[in-house]
């Protein structure tokens, strides 16, 4: 009972924790306005706002002290912050009976300055704790040196099988989710990961990772808890945990959670192979060059051409507001002769994308497309095209999406199309490509993820199962 109230009136610190800021700053303010001719009234009020901001900073520096008893915080920094509180509230007290008693023997202006200086340490102090060292000179470290990312970013893992799966793959995920709560500068719950002998130590509530039983360690569980629940982590107001770095750090956990071993080392199911291919691919956004939409602005189709594809019930729609490229799709219509491709050549200047799957197609109408030359997407799944056909792909050298899935082409066909440098994403499931052929095709086209699709997702014991009845007849 007694740890609950203690614990309502610590987390009482970050409500109170501005209004001493905002109030002794305004008293500041006011103290300096009233030395002018025009604005002397304003001096009798700025005992009353010092005292006011006094006050604050007492409870706020109470509230704090509470706060800091739960280990949560750096203690170097929790010491500094708190006695730079402290130097807070005395100073404005000792203001306040300046601007009541001018005869009490300190200077004003110093006593004015000093009270500046402190306010400002302490934030900063403040803001450490929460945020990290850096929080305050990080914005400007990066100005200078040309990084506008504030932000931890994943980078992009060059062979991804020849990593350490701990340093390479497991960290800088913690690193980027984890660390604001659990770093160096602050252990909610007394649990610090950012090193291996940390982690595996744990916190108050004991350890987090059991190695071999990624189901039964915190480290998973908590990520897979329901956002709304409070033991979940990250906390909701924070950047969570993809499906696929949870998975990740599962697979990692289940193989015994292994610091010193490379990713090719460590059994890999076919779940986890695509999610550790795409640490190879970087988290930031796609920079201006490589969009699947040309930056080169474009005239508007012929209003007239638009009219006649959508009376031959295709749909033609702009890839974005205000811009002139188009995606045409044949969903309504899987019969396509090729004088309706025909027409849609008279789009080339303005058709990126293009989704005719699921449509009687041939290799003969691959021939038309590749006059599309613009094209930056292709969907042609569930068509009859072969081997024959994907040659005629070779010269769509903006293309960076290929979907094959389902269509008959083998590993000699998906070859011809290595001149293609900016194909990222390439669909192979359910083709008659044969699985000892993928090492072959990843090593042909390394910049581009391969999807052999054919996923297995594995049944967690968190997972909720509903049995029916079967219906008696």
């Amino acid at each position: 009972m007694l740890l609950s109230i203690s614990q309502f009136i610590g987390h009482l610190h970050p409500a109170l924790i501005h209004l001493p800021i905002g109030i002794l700053l305004i008293a500041l303010l006011l103290q300096w306005l009233s030395r002018k001719q025009k604005y002397a009234p304003l001096q009798t009020a700025v005992p009353i706002v010092l005292l006011a901001g006094a006050t604050t900073s007492l409870l706020s520096s109470i509230t704090g002290y509470v706060l800091s008893i739960s280990d949560d915080y750096d203690k170097t920094l929790v010491t500094w912050h708190m006695w730079m509180g402290l130097a807070t509230t005395m100073l404005s007290f000792m203001l306040f009976a300046k601007e009541k008693n001018p005869q009490f023997g300190v200077s004003k202006q110093l006593l004015s300055l000093a009270l500046l200086a402190v306010i400002f340490v302490t934030g900063h102090l403040g803001g450490s704790l929460t945020h990290g060292s850096d929080y305050f000179t990080k914005p400007l470290t990066d100005a200078f040196s040309g990084d506008s990312n504030s932000s931890f970013t994943i980078k992009p893992i060059p062979n991804v099988q020849d990593a350490q799966v701990y340093n390479d793959v497991i960290q800088p995920i913690l690193q980027s989710r984890c660390y604001s709560c659990h770093g160096p500068n602050k252990q909610k719950g007394g649990l610090r990961i950012d090193d291996s002998t940390r982690l595996m130590k744990g916190g108050k509530d004991g350890i987090i990772i059991k190695p071999g039983k990624g189901d039964a360690s915190d480290l998973v569980k908590r990520a897979l808890l329901p956002a709304e629940d409070d033991d979940h982590m990250p906390p909701k107001e924070k950047p969570q945990l993809t499906k696929e770095q949870i998975a990740i750090i599962h697979w990692w956990i289940d193989n015994g959670a292994p610091f010193n071993k490379k990713v090719k080392d460590i059994t890999q199911p076919a779940d986890i192979k695509p999610a550790l291919l795409a640490l190879q691919k970087s988290e930031q956004p796609a920079k201006a060059g490589i969009s699947d939409v040309p930056t080169q602005p474009v005239e508007a189709a012929d209003p007239k051409m638009m009219q006649q594809l959508a009376a031959s019930n295709i749909i033609v729609l702009p890839v974005a507001q205000n811009i002139n490229y188009l995606k045409l799709n044949f969903v309504t219509d899987s019969l396509v002769p090729n004088s309706m491709l025909q027409l849609v050549t008279q789009l080339k200047k303005q058709a990126v994308w293009l989704k005719i799957n699921n449509t009687n197609i041939t290799d003969s109408s691959l021939a038309i497309i590749a006059q599309l030359t613009n094209l930056t997407r292709l969907d042609v799944s569930g068509t009859h095209i072969t081997d024959k056909g994907l040659k005629y792909l070779a010269s769509l050298q903006n293309l960076q999406y290929l979907n094959l899935t389902g269509t008959k082409v083998t590993t000699q066909g998906v070859m011809q199309l290595t001149g293609l440098k900016k194909l990222q994403s390439l669909f192979l499931y359910q083709t008659n490509i044969n699985k000892a052929s993928y090492q072959q095709l990843k090593a042909s086209f390394p910049k581009t993820i391969i999807d052999t699709g054919g996923y297995i997702v594995p049944t967690l014991v968190t997972d909720t199962t509903e049995v029916k009845a079967k219906p008696v007849y």
